[in-house]
């Protein structure tokens, strides 16, 4: 116990804390900025089994705020290369690295084999994936985003209510950390709150950060928390899913953007007339395919979905 000496003395923790962490397990949801201090930190504290899944491979500009990573790394899987660095700073914890995009089709074994998810994905369509399944399994979720000066860090699901009950509409803008800029302290600075979270979760501290939303905002030094017990779920949300052979796919990205479908059966033209199949509406991040969804719903009797080529087949920018 020397090793978690400093933390097992506090109150709240102790030998019987620390256990219970000896035998968590914890998905973690992309390996970059987000992750850069969630990983050590949860590998420090003695986490037992620890998941991390990212199908990227480390970029020079991914460096200054994915601290996990050096030059030397640039190349290399992402997954891969946090594995190694979570080995070498606890030997005694499990680490599985997994070079994958987080899919609708592979997802909820994943969710099922863990006691917590960590979203550190900077794909809001692997968000609201992960908040869709972990509330059907009743699986924690600590989900952060980070833009520019800001974001948020929240605790979802799990007897709380989902990402959903709390951002229920399309996000009014696609940018992400590759196309709006970040800064890496504050990356730094709501990945290290997201791992404090899921540790008190693991630790059953009360109260629960399940349930609490914090923003934090550097340009002024503010953070704000909210309470979101008693948000209720939306009536109606377009699930991301696997387009599948019995779906009516539409593929959204002209053919210029995407000279190769989503699915082989995408069409690129909406239909004109009701269709008894699944709509499965696709573009690359699953913002166009939501909007329409949003419009199209007016009027379409039967269920759509939402096919996001980031939690499919095509590579996606974990950047934070």
């Amino acid at each position: 116990m020397t090793r978690y000496a400093r933390q097992i003395q506090l109150p709240a923790m102790g030998a019987t804390g620390q256990q219970r962490l000896t035998a968590a397990s914890v998905l973690v949801v992309g390996a970059g900025g987000l992750a850069a201090p969630v990983l050590p930190l949860l590998a420090g504290a003695g986490v037992g089994r620890i998941t991390v899944l990212d199908p990227d491979t480390v970029a020079l500009s991914n460096l200054h705020r994915q601290t996990l990573f050096a030059e030397a790394d640039v190349g290399a899987p992402k997954a891969t290369i946090a594995n190694a660095r979570m080995q070498a700073l606890n030997s005694d914890i499990e680490v599985t690295a997994l070079q994958k995009a987080f899919a609708p089709d592979m997802a909820p074994a994943l969710i099922a084999a863990h006691d917590i998810v960590l979203d550190c994905a900077d794909s809001y369509a692997a968000s609201y994936l992960a908040s869709d399944l972990c509330l059907a399994a009743g699986t924690p979720l600590i989900s952060a985003s980070v833009l520019g000066h800001g974001g948020y860090v929240g605790g979802f699901c799990g007897g709380a209510p989902s990402l959903r009950a709390v951002f229920p509409d399309a996000p009014d803008s696609g940018a992400s950390c590759a196309t709006a800029g970040v800064l890496g302290p504050v990356v730094a600075q709501i990945g290290a709150m997201q791992a404090q979270m899921a540790l008190q979760v693991l630790l059953g501290a009360v109260p629960s950060p399940l349930g609490t939303l914090v923003q934090v905002n550097t340009t002024g030094w503010h953070h704000a928390r909210m309470d979101f017990h008693s948000a209720p779920e939306p009536d109606r949300a377009f699930a991301f899913v696997t387009p599948g052979p019995d779906d009516l796919i539409v593929e959204l990205r002209p053919e210029a953007e995407a000279p190769t479908p989503i699915h082989p059966n995408a069409r690129r033209t909406l239909p004109d007339a009701p269709d008894p199949r699944r709509l499965v509406l696709a573009c690359a991040t699953g913002l166009r395919a939501w909007r329409t969804a949003e419009e199209f719903s007016k009027t379409w009797p039967g269920e759509i979905a939402l096919a996001a080529a980031t939690t499919t087949h095509v590579t996606k920018d974990t950047s934070s």
